[in-house]
C-alpha cells in the first residue's frame, strides 16, 4: 500500500470508518441478541503479534458510561464476526470468524490469528448485528530467523485523562509505527477533583474511585471513548503491560498504596481491575486472570531482530522497604528482596541465556537506572523503581552481562519525563564500563502542559553522570530498530490542555550495535560544494554523533 493511501487510513480511517449500519448479518441471530444502537464505541484493537497472526480485540458498549460497567448491552451472549483482509479496501478476505461477546466477560472479544505470512501487514473489522466496526490495521512479525527490513516502535505510558488530551496518542498514529509498547498507567483510578493539575483538570472521570469490577470497567470505556486512542490501537498492534494505577497507586503484590488503613476488600479489588484489564486489552488467552492472579510478563520475537521481554514490577515484587517516596533506606541493598518476584527472574535471565536476537528489549515499568537526588555521601532514592531493589537490579544486569547479550536495552514509563541513561554494574564508580541502555518516555498527559526544559539545569544529570538526558514536556518516544542502530525519537508536544497540538522531536538518541549506553544525534548545517547540484533543504544538514558528557558544563 502506498504511503499516502496509508497515512490517510491511520489519520482519518481509524475514526472516519465509524460503525455503520448494514443490512441484515450473514450469520442470523436472535433478535435479543442484537445490540440496538452502535456497540463499536471503544474502537478495535491487535496485539501480541507473531509471525503467524496477532490478537484481535474489541468490546461491544452501546452506552460506554454505563455505572454498572456493561456498556448498555443485554444480560445476552451476542454473536460477533470478524474478519481479517490482506489490503485496506477488505476487498481480499483472508481469515474470518464468529466470536461470541458475553456478559461474564464484560462483552469483550478476542480473536487469536493464525496461519498468516509473516513480515507483512493486515487489516482487520468486526461486525454485531447490523453494525460493523472500525478498520484496524495489524501486522505479523517477521520469520524467527529474518533480520526483516528494520522495526519502527514507539512507546508511551502514563496517560491522565483529566490531565490533558490524547494528542500524543494521534500523532504516534500518524509516525505508522509498526509496534506500539504501553508501559502502564493506561488508566487512572481516582474519582474527579482528587488528583489534579495547576490550572484544574481539562476534563473528569466518571464515577468514585475505581474498586469494584463495575467501576473498573466504566473508567476503562471512558478512556478508549478518546478518539485519539482509539486511533492508536487501529494503527498498529500494542504490547501492553501495567504499572500501578491500572489498580492502585504504588501497589505492591498484595500491599495497597496505604497498608496502615486496613483495607481487607484489597484481594476482591486486585481481582477486579485484573479482569477489567483483561477485558479491555488485546491480550492472548495466556494472560485470563485467574483470581487475584495473571500471567502479564511475556515474551514476544521480532523476526532475529528483536526479543521484548515485557516484566510486571508490580505484582510479584516485595513491598517498598521505606515507603514509596526519596529515601535514604537500607532495606533497598537487602539482597533478598525483590521487584520481580523469583519465578519472573529466573524466567528473564534464562531467556538473556536463550536469545539470539540482535536487540533485547526489556518493556517495564519503573526507573531502572541509579538517581541519587543527594550530593552528598548519604543516597537518597526512589524506593518505588529499582533503586529500592539494588540487588534485584544487579542480578539482572549481570544476568545479561553473563549471557553475552549483544543489546540490551530498557524501555521505561511511570516518571512523567523524558530520560536517557547508560547501564552499569556499580553507579556509584563512574569510570566502571557501560553495559547497557535505558530510554524513557514522558507521560501522555499526567502532570499536565509540563514545561520545555534545559537538561544541563537538571540536577539529577549532575549528581548522575550516567543520566544523558532530561526534558520535562509530554508526548512519546519513537525508535526505529535496525541491525546496526537503534534510533530513539525523544517526540513531545508542547501544551496539552487543547487538544490538537503538532508534535516536535525533541532529542534524539542512537544506541549503536555492540556499544552499550546512549549517545545525542545533533543536526549541524552543511555547505554543499560549489561543484554539487543545490542539496534538497532536509539535505542541508547532516546527522552528527555526539558524547553527550562533552556537553555538560
Amino acid at each position: 500500500m502506498s504511503r499516502l493511501s496509508r497515512r490517510s487510513f491511520l489519520v482519518t480511517g481509524v475514526t472516519g470508518l465509524a460503525a455503520t449500519r448494514l443490512g441484515a448479518p450473514a450469520t442470523p441471530a436472535a433478535p435479543a441478541r442484537q445490540p440496538r444502537s452502535d456497540p463499536f464505541t471503544l474502537g478495535v484493537a491487535s496485539g501480541d503479534p507473531s509471525p503467524g497472526g496477532f490478537v484481535i480485540w474489541t468490546r461491544l458498549a452501546p452506552q460506554p458510561l454505563a455505572e454498572d460497567g456493561l456498556g448498555g448491552m443485554p444480560d445476552l451472549p451476542c454473536p460477533v464476526q470478524w474478519q481479517v483482509y490482506a489490503d485496506v479496501a477488505a476487498r481480499s478476505l483472508v481469515r474470518r470468524g464468529t466470536a461470541v461477546a458475553d456478559r461474564q466477560w464484560g462483552h469483550s472479544v478476542h480473536v487469536e490469528i493464525d496461519g498468516l505470512e509473516p513480515g507483512r501487514e493486515y487489516w482487520y473489522r468486526f461486525r454485531a448485528g447490523p453494525y460493523l466496526s472500525p478498520v484496524g490495521r495489524a501486522r505479523t512479525a517477521p520469520h524467527p530467523l529474518s533480520l526483516g527490513t528494520g522495526l519502527t516502535m514507539a512507546f508511551v505510558s502514563c496517560a491522565q485523562y483529566e490531565h490533558g488530551h490524547f494528542t500524543a496518542y494521534r500523532r504516534l498514529a500518524e509516525d505508522e509505527p509498526d509496534l506500539v509498547l504501553h508501559l502502564g498507567d493506561y488508566q487512572y483510578e481516582y474519582a474527579r477533583d482528587t488528583y489534579t493539575v495547576p490550572g484544574g483538570n481539562v476534563r473528569d472521570h466518571e464515577g468514585p474511585e475505581t474498586e469494584t469490577l463495575a467501576n473498573y470497567r466504566q473508567r476503562h470505556a471512558q478512556y478508549k471513548t478518546d478518539p485519539d486512542l482509539r486511533a492508536a490501537h487501529a494503527a498498529a498492534p500494542w504490547l501492553v503491560v501495567w504499572d500501578d494505577h491500572e489498580l492502585d497507586n504504588n501497589w505492591a503484590d498484595e500491599v495497597p498504596e496505604r497498608p496502615e488503613v486496613p483495607q481487607p476488600g484489597f484481594p476482591a479489588r486486585r481481582a477486579a481491575a485484573f479482569r477489567a484489564y483483561y477485558e479491555n486489552m488485546p491480550l492472548r488467552r495466556t494472560s485470563v486472570p485467574r483470581g487475584i492472579d495473571m500471567q502479564l510478563y511475556r515474551r514476544v520475537q521480532w523476526g532475529a531482530l528483536a526479543t521484548f521481554h515485557m516484566l510486571d514490577t508490580r505484582q510479584y515484587r516485595d513491598d517498598q522497604g521505606c515507603g514509596d517516596g526519596y529515601r535514604d533506606c537500607p532495606a533497598a541493598a537487602d539482597p533478598a528482596r525483590s521487584i520481580t518476584g523469583e519465578a519472573q527472574e529466573r524466567w528473564l535471565l534464562d531467556g538473556f541465556r536463550r536469545s539470539r536476537a540482535r536487540w533485547d528489549v526489556i518493556g517495564q515499568q519503573v526507573f531502572f537506572a541509579q538517581r541519587d537526588s543527594d550530593e552528598g555521601p548519604a543516597k537518597v532514592t526512589s524506593q518505588d523503581a529499582w533503586d529500592g531493589y539494588v540487588a534485584s537490579r544487579r542480578r539482572i544486569t549481570q544476568g545479561w552481562v553473563d549471557a553475552g547479550v549483544r543489546n540490551p536495552v530498557v524501555l521505561t514509563g511511570d516518571v512523567h519525563a523524558h530520560w536517557a541513561a547508560d547501564l552499569k554494574l556499580d553507579y556509584d564508580d563512574p569510570a566502571t564500563p557501560t553495559v547497557g541502555s535505558e530510554l524513557v518516555t514522558t507521560s501522555v498527559t499526567t502532570g499536565g502542559d509540563g514545561a520545555d526544559s534545559d537538561p544541563r539545569t537538571q540536577p539529577f544529570l549532575r549528581i548522575n553522570p550516567h543520566l544523558r538526558f532530561y526534558n520535562n514536556q509530554r508526548g512519546y518516544v519513537l525508535t526505529r530498530i535496525e541491525p546496526d542502530l537503534l534510533t530513539a525519537d525523544f517526540t513531545v508536544l508542547p501544551q496539552v490542555r487543547q487538544g490538537g497540538a503538532q508534535a516536535h522531536v525533541k532529542a534524539t538518541f542512537v544506541v549503536e550495535d555492540r556499544v552499550p549506553g546512549v549517545r545525542q544525534t545533533y543536526l549541524r548545517p552543511v555547505a554543499p560544494a560549489a561543484s554539487r547540484m543545490p542539496m534538497e533543504p532536509e539535505a542541508d544538514r547532516i546527522r552528527e554523533v555526539v558524547d553527550l558528557e562533552t556537553r555538560r558544563p
